[in-house]
C-alpha cells in the first residue's frame, strides 16, 4: 500500500474530533469516564484524559513505567489538586479524603485545566495534535463547564451514577425547600423517618428517604458535602447534553423523568457490553491499585458458580468488628472465597485476621488487595458478588449476569440497593449492623437456595437485555450514534 505523505497524515490528524476527559478524582469516577473514552476513540475520537498528579502517580506505579507507551492519540495529562501531599503519598495506597478534594476542586482547579487547555491549543497549532473540539467532564464538578465557556468549545457531562441516583441529586434541591432534609435532629436517624416515602422525585416511585444518596441524611443545613451537591446541580446546564452509563430496561422511569429537564440526554451503556464486543484497547486499564494477577490463577482451581466475589470497592470502610463479621460469615458458610481486602479498608488501623480464620479458610480461599473486577465477576466459577453496590461493580455484576449480597457504605449505593434488591429483584440485602449469622445465611441462600436460583436466572436475563441494547439496533447502541453524531456537528 501507498505511503501517506506527512501533509496528508497531518490533515487527517487535523480532521479528527478531539474530547478532553476530566474525572472527578477518585476511583470509581475514573473507571467509566475512561470506557467513554475508550467508546469514543473506538469511534475515532483523538483523546485527551486527565489525572490530577496524585493520581497519575499512583496510575503509574499500579501499571508501570511504560503503561502510556505506543498511544499517539490516546493521550494523558495532569493538572494539580491542590491539596498538602499526604503522608502516604509515596506508597500512594490511599484514596483522597472526599470533602477535601471537593473543596479543592471548587477553589484550585478551574485555572490550571485553563492553562491545560491553552497548551493544547498551542500544540493544535503546532499542527502537533488536532484542536480540541469538546470536553467531556463528570458531573459532579462544575470547573470544566466554566472552562468550556471561556474556550468557546461545547462540554458533555457525564454522569458517573446511575440515572435513578442523579434524578436524586438534581432534585436535593427540592428536598431542601420543602424542609424534608436536613433532619431536625438525631432521633430522625432512628424513629422511622427515614422510611418516609419520597412523592417529589419524578421517575422514582416508592423509594424512600433512605434509599436516596445518603449525602442528604444530615442533622446541619450547613453540611458541606450537601451545599457541594446543591451548587453544583444548580449550575448544571439544562440544555447540557448528558450521558449515562445505564439502558432503558434498567431505570426506565428515571431515564424518562429525567429527559423531560435535559432534552439531550443519552443513555449508552452498560460499557462493560459495549467494550466486550471490541476488546478496544484492553491492555490500558484505570485501576490505581495494582491488580494481583494470581486472583484469575485461583479461580481456575474451583468448581463453576462456586466462589464468593467480595470486594467493597475503593472508598468503603468498616471497623475491626465489622470486618470479624464478615469473615466469620464467610468461613461458618464453607463456601470458597475470593475476598479483596485494600490496606486501608478499616478504620484507623491495618486489618488483622486472626490465625484460627486463616486456618479455618486457607483451603478454599483467596484474600488479595486488588483485581480485575470485570474479569473475576465474568469467569464461571464465581457465583455471587458480596458488593458496597457502587454503580460500576452494579453495572459489571449485571453485565456478568451475577447476583449479589448488598451492603452499601454512602454515596449512591443506597439508591442501586434499592434498584438490585427491589427492582430487579438480583439481590438480597445485608443489615447495616452486620453480623456473622446473617451472613453465613445469606451466603447460602444467595449461592444455593431456591431464592438464589431465582436471582440468577433474573440476572442472566438482563444480562442478555444488556448486551442486546449494546449491539447494532439496541437503544444503548442507536443512542451512542447519536451522540457522536451530536459531538462531530
Amino acid at each position: 500500500m501507498e505511503e501517506k505523505s506527512n501533509w496528508e497524515m497531518g490533515n487527517i490528524e487535523e480532521r479528527k474530533p478531539h474530547a478532553v476527559f476530566t474525572p472527578y478524582p477518585l476511583q470509581g469516577h475514573i473507571n467509566p469516564l475512561f470506557k467513554l473514552a475508550k467508546l469514543l476513540h473506538l469511534r475515532g475520537f483523538h483523546i485527551t484524559f486527565v489525572h490530577t498528579e496524585y493520581n497519575h502517580k499512583r496510575y503509574l506505579k499500579s501499571r508501570g513505567p511504560n503503561a502510556f507507551d505506543g498511544l499517539p492519540d490516546f493521550r494523558f495529562e495532569t493538572i494539580p489538586d491542590g491539596l498538602p501531599p499526604l503522608d502516604d503519598d509515596a506508597n500512594g495506597d490511599v484514596s483522597q479524603d472526599i470533602p477535601s478534594l471537593s473543596d479543592s476542586i471548587r477553589k484550585n482547579f478551574l485555572q490550571p485545566f485553563c492553562n491545560l487547555l491553552t497548551r493544547l491549543n498551542h500544540s493544535a497549532t503546532a499542527g502537533l495534535i488536532p484542536p480540541v473540539t469538546c470536553l467531556v467532564t463528570d458531573c459532579f464538578m462544575n470547573f470544566p463547564i466554566q472552562a468550556a465557556q471561556e474556550f468557546s468549545v461545547p462540554v458533555l457531562i457525564f454522569s458517573p451514577v446511575g440515572a435513578g441516583a442523579f434524578a436524586s441529586f438534581i432534585h436535593f434541591a427540592t428536598l431542601f425547600d420543602r424542609g424534608i432534609i436536613p433532619l431536625k435532629d438525631e432521633s430522625y436517624l432512628t424513629n422511622g423517618y427515614l422510611d418516609t416515602k419520597v412523592d417529589c422525585i419524578p421517575g422514582l416511585q416508592n423509594f424512600r428517604l433512605k434509599d436516596l444518596p445518603s449525602f442528604i441524611i444530615t442533622t446541619d443545613p450547613n453540611d458541606f458535602m450537601l451545599e457541594y451537591f446543591l451548587e453544583v446541580a444548580k449550575r448544571i446546564p439544562r440544555d447540557s447534553a448528558i450521558v449515562l452509563n445505564t439502558f432503558d430496561e434498567l431505570e426506565r422511569d428515571a431515564l424518562n423523568s429525567l429527559s423531560s429537564v435535559f432534552p439531550s440526554l443519552y443513555a449508552v451503556g452498560p460499557f462493560p457490553s459495549f467494550l466486550d464486543q471490541s476488546p478496544h484497547l484492553a491492555s490500558l486499564g484505570s485501576n490505581l491499585w495494582k491488580e494481583d494477577p494470581k486472583c484469575l490463577e485461583w479461580l481456575e482451581s474451583q468448581e463453576p458458580r462456586s466462589v464468593v466475589y467480595v470486594n467493597f470497592g475503593s472508598i468503603t470502610v468498616m471497623t475491626s468488628e465489622q470486618l470479624l463479621e464478615f469473615a466469620w460469615g464467610l468461613a461458618h458458610s464453607k463456601k470458597p472465597f475470593l475476598w479483596i481486602i485494600r490496606p486501608d479498608l478499616v478504620i484507623g488501623g491495618s486489618v488483622i485476621l486472626s490465625s484460627e480464620f486463616v486456618n479455618e479458610t486457607k483451603d478454599r480461599s483467596l484474600i488479595a488487595s486488588w483485581c480485575p473486577q470485570e474479569q473475576v465477576l465474568n469467569h464461571p466459577s464465581v457465583g455471587g458478588f458480596l458488593t458496597h453496590c457502587g454503580w460500576n461493580s452494579t453495572t459489571e455484576s449485571v453485565c456478568a449476569g451475577v447476583p449479589m449480597l448488598c451492603w452499601p457504605f454512602f454515596a449512591d449505593q443506597p439508591t442501586n440497593r434499592r434498584y438490585i434488591c427491589n427492582e430487579w429483584e438480583i439481590g438480597v440485602e445485608i443489615d447495616n449492623n452486620v453480623k456473622r449469622d446473617e451472613i453465613e445465611k445469606l451466603i447460602n441462600e444467595l449461592m444455593v437456595g431456591e431464592k438464589g436460583k431465582k436471582m440468577r436466572q433474573k440476572a442472566m436475563e438482563l444480562k442478555k437485555r444488556a448486551d442486546e441494547e449494546t449491539r447494532p439496533g439496541g437503544s444503548s447502541y442507536m443512542n451512542l450514534d447519536k451522540l457522536i453524531n451530536m459531538l462531530l456537528n
